[in-house]
């Protein structure tokens, strides 16, 4: 297993280069650049500015100089002078990660439970009162919900604060904003793979040995059945924090996905740029975490 996670890792390197580059060449080929501004810029200080971001270079000069400011954190961001990419990375990403969490414990605690349910009292109303729930929370966006929320929750009950990030409160609004959708798609991959596992004959055996319900629930179905959602949960993590460029604009949160919308709308190309491939490598080893994950849990997988 070991050969095989240095091996994954190792193939990360040049992935991250292949998008890095795509990224670079759609942002120079989308119409305006970094300092085009209604207020006219005197040239002496535009032409100043470009050779300072190397934009007076070649592109693949220009990218060199991104990629190795990108590697040693020296990378300053063009709308934020004082600022490099890497600082910026990591004042405002704790904030989207303690967002993304709070979202995903909400969606993996609420979304099994409900999975659970419907599988163990399939065609019932309990059954069906859970899936039509997971089945609103998919067809509802969260631009939509978000404003619906603050509105029930904020304005009119006052239960919530509708803006900000500075207390337990004001995080309640944007971790069910966004985990609310995440739930209904574990709830119904929970059930599907329950279903699947507790018709197998080992289940049937558990029960005839005379383990009580919950044991044969909790111990050897949910096992089996929670690995549809293992399989999700990689790609939907990273979805997750990357997600949260429209719930923090909703709810004022100054988190990374905020600053990346104002920074590709600025067309700040080191900011975006920082941005991608740092979203890139945590999806990478996301999916790499899962792989390893599913090994233990399904023991007849095995890593080649």
């Amino acid at each position: 297993m070991l050969g095989y996670i240095i091996r994954r890792v190792l193939i990360i390197v040049p992935m991250v280069l292949v998008l890095a580059l795509a990224t670079f060449l759609l942002l120079r080929l989308a119409p305006g650049g970094p300092f085009d501004a209604e207020r006219s810029i005197p040239p002496e200080i535009v032409r100043q500015l470009e050779a300072r971001f190397a934009l007076d270079q070649p592109w693949y000069v220009q990218f060199g100089s991104y990629i190795t400011g990108l590697i040693d954190g020296s990378l300053p961001s063009m709308k934020r002078p004082g600022e490099t990419v890497g600082e910026l990375i990591k004042t405002s990403f704790p904030v989207s990660l303690l967002l993304g969490s709070l979202a995903l414990t909400f969606a993996l605690v609420t979304g099994t439970a409900a999975g659970i349910i419907g599988a163990i009292r399939q065609n019932t109303a309990w059954d069906w009162a859970t899936m039509s729930v997971a089945l609103i929370g998919i067809s509802i966006p969260n631009f939509v919900l978000g404003p619906l929320l603050v509105y029930v929750f904020s304005l009119s009950l006052g239960w919530f604060p509708p803006a900000r990030w500075d207390g337990i409160a004001t995080m309640v609004l944007p971790a069910v904003t966004l985990g609310l959708a995440y739930s209904a798609y574990i709830a119904r991959l929970t059930r599907a793979g329950m279903l699947e596992v507790i018709r197998t004959d080992f289940i049937r055996t558990a029960r005839a040995k005379g383990l009580s319900e919950r044991q044969v629930v909790f111990r050897h179905a949910l096992r089996g059945g929670i690995l549809p959602v293992v399989t999700w949960l990689g790609p939907a993590t990273a979805r997750i924090l990357t997600g949260t460029v429209v719930i923090e604009s909703i709810f004022q949160i100054p988190g990374l996905g905020y600053y990346f919308v104002q920074s590709a709308l600025d067309r700040d190309y080191s900011m975006v740029l920082g941005v991608v491939c740092f979203y890139a490598v945590i999806l990478m080893f996301l999916n790499l975490a899962v792989d390893v994950a599913y090994t233990k849990l399904d023991p007849r997988v095995k890593l080649s």
